[in-house]
């Protein structure tokens, strides 16, 4: 799900507070929590399209979004610095 998205069931959520069931609740603030905690400092400029593809491939993975960005990073500079990278191989 893209942050928009999630936002904006957040926002929904919000409009319809008295008919959440409890437990719905306190999983949408868990995963609001976990998105705060994992976001990134200053955050990377991708489209909400480039955000869903990776979170389909990191979900074909078996891995977070932050996981497979890691992944690849990490293989770019392998395969286009001369100077090893550990975890790449």
């Amino acid at each position: 799900m893209t942050a928009s998205r999630f936002a904006t069931e957040l926002e929904e959520a919000a409009d319809r507070i008295g008919d959440l069931d409890r437990a719905d609740l306190a999983v949408m603030l868990r995963r609001a929590a976990i998105r705060l905690r994992n976001k990134p400092e200053a955050p990377l400029p991708f489209t909400d399209d480039q955000l869903q593809v990776l979170d389909e491939s990191a979900n074909e993975l078996g891995i977070s979004r932050g996981e497979l960005l890691s992944r690849i990073v990490s293989e770019w500079i392998g395969a286009n610095v001369w100077r090893p990278v550990a975890g790449v191989d």
